[in-house]
């Protein structure tokens, strides 16, 4: 399988990667393929973003805060309205200029999408526009509007990406290189936009692959078939020079989500015999071959301020399994998690649960594990990767309505503390009822915190300028390039 995906990518960028006036194309191995035709309403939307292709009003800076982009400037003008100046000078990649209507019909696609982009759970908007100022109202006070029109789901692209009932973002964007074709699930091609309102880009353009098997991805990278590969399995980390890798703490949380509304872990001490159960140590030495952190919590050392948790109450007293069957799903595109799950099993076995183990690739697995048709579910979860803030996290896989919540957790005291961390303005005070809202979903033992992962990306030694980017918004920008 290997020597097939290594001969696969080998035939797709002999051609498309030819220099182009001394120039040479960018060849970007990614992990997860299209989902939903790269709609931006999708996560594939994340995709859009690290080739620079589509972009947002706002942006954030490594300290999560929001800093402009599509938008030049905005105000807080009453306790539910925001103003947005938008940027002069900008045009789609089919050559029409950005105007307030633009981003008024992008947003208004975005909130009344079936299902919503998960930034807007829990948030109803109004948008109205003229010329180049943007007007959006909230039915609540909402302190974290600016951020959350960073999302990458909140894309604005050109009337064109409308014309039917699913969006297509082909020569739609904003960005850096125009989307010029998808083959599928296969690869993607993409061409320098010089007429990008942030500068030429350097590179002439991105011939892209999907490839979800990671050693089929590490290969690539050492046999000098790709320049930039993402997420490059643990395993095989170490196989490649250490100038190839770049490894940093990322807000994501390798996570056990318990079923509590159906089942054995509907059962609140049988909750807590998993907790009980669970042994991360020999996970992150083991599986993860030290290149991961023990959790003390769903949020990681990505976010510097979890530190400052509060203790928790006093956890619910663990039951005896007896024997009790149950089932946890996990998927096989990132490379770790099959091997979590069977140690897992084997944690749980000891304890006293008869466990069995049900892994397919994510895209055959989400809406199963959605439908709480699992007893467990083991997942790898970005806890900031919308807004920058976690609280959107916390609400749409805790809350009773959230739209992401696998744990089917409805619970009362639960949602009441998502609901005052959605709404306390930004700062030290958000920061705390985040923390808060965090030991209270913790306190429900729905969701067991592993260990928080680091990212680990390949770059070729003659790469420069690729994004390292914790929250996987971005990869190729406006100066990446080979050298």
């Amino acid at each position: 399988m290997v020597v097939a995906a290594s001969l696969l990518l080998t035939g797709c960028f002999a051609t498309a990667s030819a220099p182009a006036d001394g120039e040479q194309r960018l060849r970007v191995v990614m992990m997860q393929p299209p989902r939903s035709g790269l709609s931006p309403l999708s996560d594939d939307a994340f995709k859009l973003s690290r080739w620079s292709t589509a972009e947002t009003l706002v942006t954030l800076d490594a300290n999560g805060e929001p800093q402009p982009a599509l938008a030049e400037k905005w105000r807080w003008s009453d306790a539910r309205t925001w103003t947005f100046v938008i940027r002069s000078g900008v045009r789609f990649h089919d050559g029409t200029p950005l105007t307030a209507k633009d981003v008024v019909r992008s947003l208004r696609r975005a909130a009344t999408a079936a299902p919503k982009p998960r930034i807007l759970d829990g948030v109803d908007l109004a948008i109205t526009g003229k010329g180049h100022t943007v007007t959006v109202t909230t039915a609540t006070a909402d302190p974290l509007l600016p951020q959350r029109l960073s999302s990458p789901q909140l894309s604005v692209l050109a009337a064109r990406a409308y014309k039917s009932k699913t969006v297509d973002p082909i020569g739609a964007g904003t960005g850096a290189f125009i989307l010029k074709r998808v083959d599928g699930t296969s690869s993607a091609t993409l061409d320098r936009n010089d007429d990008y309102w942030g500068g030429r880009p350097k590179a002439p353009g991105i011939d892209v692959r999907f490839v979800p098997d990671g050693t089929a991805r590490a290969a690539a990278l050492r046999s000098g078939e790709a320049d930039i590969v993402e997420a490059v399995p643990v395993s095989q980390a170490s196989l490649l020079e250490k100038d190839q890798i770049t490894e940093v703490p990322m807000p994501r949380t390798n996570t056990l989500y318990l079923n509590t509304g159906r089942g054995v872990f509907r059962d609140p001490a049988m909750r807590a015999a998993a907790r009980e159960a669970v042994d991360a140590g020999p996970l992150v030495n083991g599986v993860y071959e030290g290149r991961a952190d023990v959790a003390e919590g769903l949020l990681g050392p990505a976010i510097p301020w979890a530190k400052q948790r509060p203790e928790r109450g006093r956890p619910t007293p663990a039951g005896d399994p007896e024997g009790r069957r149950v089932t946890i799903g996990t998927f096989t595109d990132r490379a770790e998690l099959p091997e979590v799950a069977a140690a897992l099993q084997q944690q749980l076995d000891k304890a006293g649960f008869r466990v069995k183990l049900e892994i397919r690739e994510y895209a055959n697995i989400e809406s199963d594990a959605l439908a709480g048709k699992f007893d467990a579910f083991i997942l790898s979860r970005a806890t900031v990767l919308d807004s920058g803030d976690p609280a959107a996290y916390l609400y749409s896989d805790f809350a009773g309505d959230g739209s992401f919540n696998i744990s089917q957790l409805a619970d009362r005291t639960v949602d009441k503390a998502l609901e005052k961390a959605s709404s306390t303005p930004t700062g030290a005070a958000r920061r705390q009822a985040i923390l808060e809202a965090e030991a209270a979903v913790l306190g429900t033992d729905a969701a067991i915190p592993m260990l928080h992962e680091r990212v680990i990306q390949g770059d070729a030694a003659n790469v420069v300028n690729s994004a390292k980017d914790p929250r996987e918004r971005l990869l190729v920008t406006v100066d990446t390039h080979v050298g």
